[in-house]
C-alpha cells in the first residue's frame, strides 16, 4: 500500500487514514496499473470513484481464576465461560467526487456481535482545504482523543484497545478540522460535536463535546520509516441527562465488564492525556498515559487514571507505516504474503495497561492486565492472532487474578 507521506502528490492513490477507518481516496485517472485487475470492488464513476470494502473478526476467548477471582465474578454477577465468538462484521465505502476541489465521501455500517445489532460507523464527507492547513471532515466519526482510539481497530497491534480510554465514546456525530505542517512537523485535529442524532445509540454517553489533539514529530523520516510521535489530547464533555457511567471490559470482549463505576450524577467533565510513539525499523515503542475528571458533587469530583506501555518488533524486518495527515500508525505492510509462498510478516510484543475507577466516593474498582502476544500477518488482508493475559483485578476488598487466553482470525477488504 502507499502511504501519506511529505510532499506527496495530492491525487494519487492514496489510503485516506484521515478518520482512522483507513477507506482510500480513488482518483481514477491515476490508478496505478496494478490495482486495474480489482474492478469487481472499484469503480471509476461518472460522478466520483466508488469503491467498497469490509471486514470480519472472529475470536475465541478462554480464562483461568484464582478462587478470589471467581468471588469477584460472583459479586460482578457474570459467570466467565469460554467462548467463540463474532466480534464485529463490517462493510464500507467510499469515494472521490470529480470536481476541482477534493471532496471525499465515506460509508461504514457494522454488525456488532455482543450487541447483535447493526450501527453506522464513520460516515461523511472529507473536503479539502489547503488554504486552513488540511481538511474538514463532517459526519460520524472518531472525535480525535488518543492515537489508539483514532487508528483503525482492525490496524492496531493489540486485540483491543487500553482500558483508559474506553470513558471517551468510540464515534461522534459533528464537525472535525485535521491539519498538518510539513515544515514544522506538526499536527492537529480539532473537533466539535453533539448528539441531535445519535441519541439512541449506545455509543452516545455525552450531549455535546469538544476534542482536541496536537503533536509534533522530533524525527521524521519518510524514507526509512523512522518517527518520534509526541502529542496531546484535551476533551470537554457533558454528559447526557447529567448523568455517567463508566466500565470496562478487561481487553477481552466476549468477558463481562470488571469494573464499573455504576450510575453516578455528572454535568461536565475534562479529559487530559498524553502520547509518545517511537518507529524505527521493525521497532515500536509507545505509550498513552490518560487522567478524567467529572464534576459531579454528589460523587466528590471523582478523577480516574489510566493507561499502557507496548513494545512491538517485527520478527521479518517490517516497519509500520505512520500518516502524517492524521498523526497516526497504519496497517503492517506484508512484503511476503504466505498466500505467494512467503512467510508473511511476524510481529510479537508484550503489553502494559490498567484503568482506576476508583475515585471520589465511587468504588469501580481498579485493573490491570499485561499481555505477551504473537501477530501473524498472511497478507494484507489476512491476520491470526495469538495472546496471553495476567490481570490483577481490585475491586470488593478483594484482589483476584485471571489468566486470559486468546486468539482471533481477521479478514479486511480495505
Amino acid at each position: 500500500m502507499h502511504h501519506h507521506s511529505i510532499g506527496q502528490e495530492k491525487n494519487e492513490y492514496i489510503p485516506d487514514g484521515t478518520q482512522g477507518e483507513q477507506l482510500e481516496v480513488l482518483d481514477s485517472a491515476k490508478l496505478p496499473a496494478k490495482w486495474r485487475d480489482k474492478r469487481w470492488r472499484l469503480f471509476p464513476g461518472r460522478y466520483s470513484t466508488f469503491k467498497f470494502g469490509g471486514g470480519f473478526l472472529y475470536e475465541f476467548a478462554g480464562y483461568s481464576q484464582d478462587e478470589t477471582g471467581k468471588r469477584q465474578m460472583d459479586s460482578i454477577g457474570s459467570a466467565l465461560e469460554p467462548q467463540f465468538a463474532v466480534r464485529d462484521f463490517r462493510i464500507t465505502a467510499s469515494g472521490q467526487l470529480k470536481t476541482k476541489r477534493i471532496i471525499s465521501w465515506k460509508l461504514g455500517l457494522m454488525y456488532d456481535g455482543p450487541s447483535r445489532s447493526w450501527f453506522v460507523r464513520e460516515t461523511g464527507i472529507m473536503i479539502d482545504v489547503p488554504e486552513l492547513w488540511g481538511k474538514f471532515f463532517i459526519g460520524r466519526t472518531k472525535e480525535g482523543f488518543s492515537m489508539n482510539k483514532v487508528m483503525v481497530g482492525y490496524a492496531g497491534w493489540t486485540m483491543e484497545r487500553q482500558m483508559a480510554i474506553d470513558v471517551i465514546p468510540i464515534l461522534a456525530d459533528g464537525l472535525k478540522w485535521l491539519g498538518f505542517l510539513p515544515k514544522q512537523r506538526i499536527f492537529w485535529n480539532l473537533g466539535m460535536y453533539g448528539d441531535w442524532l445519535s441519541k439512541t445509540q449506545s455509543f452516545s454517553t455525552f450531549h455535546r463535546q469538544v476534542a482536541v489533539r496536537a503533536g509534533w514529530l522530533p524525527v521524521y523520516s519518510a524514507s526509512d520509516g523512522k518517527v518520534l510521535h509526541v502529542g496531546v489530547n484535551y476533551r470537554y464533555g457533558e454528559p447526557v441527562n447529567n448523568e455517567m457511567r463508566l466500565s470496562s471490559r478487561p481487553e477481552a470482549n466476549p468477558a463481562p465488564k470488571f469494573i464499573d463505576t455504576e450510575k453516578f450524577a455528572s454535568n461536565y467533565s475534562n479529559h487530559f492525556g498524553g502520547e509518545a510513539y517511537f518507529n524505527s525499523g521493525p521497532w515500536m515503542i509507545g505509550s498513552e498515559m490518560y487522567m478524567h475528571r467529572f464534576n459531579s458533587s454528589a460523587a466528590n469530583d471523582p478523577v480516574f487514571v489510566g493507561g499502557d506501555v507496548v513494545v512491538s518488533y517485527m520478527i521479518t524486518g517490517e516497519t509500520r507505516p505512520y500518516h502524517t495527515t492524521t498523526g497516526i500508525l497504519g496497517f503492517v505492510p506484508v512484503k511476503r504474503p504466505a498466500f505467494k509462498g512467503g512467510p508473511g510478516a511476524w510481529e510479537v510484543l508484550i503489553r502494559a495497561s490498567t484503568l482506576d475507577l476508583n475515585g471520589g466516593n465511587l468504588q469501580g474498582g481498579k485493573f490491570w492486565r499485561i499481555t505477551p502476544m504473537v501477530n501473524w500477518y498472511l497478507s494484507k488482508d489476512v491476520r491470526f492472532e495469538l495472546a496471553y493475559g495476567y490481570g490483577v483485578l481490585d475491586r470488593f476488598n478483594l484482589n483476584g487474578t485471571t489468566h486470559f487466553f486468546q486468539s482471533r482470525i481477521q479478514f479486511t477488504l480495505l
